[in-house]
């Protein structure tokens, strides 16, 4: 099993950071300048910034096995 490391902290994992904070940042400036929260456009927007950017975050926070 892979395990996560903080040492492994680089500039990947600060774009991934930056991913996931534009996508939650568009979906509440969505909510609070219109007032919809059940909105699939918002949803399918905010989703390709949010998944990549916690996917990218866990992958390069992993410890890469050496053979």
């Amino acid at each position: 099993m892979m395990k996560i490391n903080i040492k492994n902290f680089n500039f990947y994992t600060i774009l991934s950071l930056l991913f996931l904070i534009a996508g939650i940042g568009i979906w509440l400036i969505w909510i609070i300048r219109y007032g919809v929260v059940y909105d699939i456009g918002i949803y399918s927007l905010a989703i390709v910034f949010i998944i990549p950017g916690i996917v990218g975050f866990i992958l390069s926070l992993m410890d890469k096995k050496e053979d």
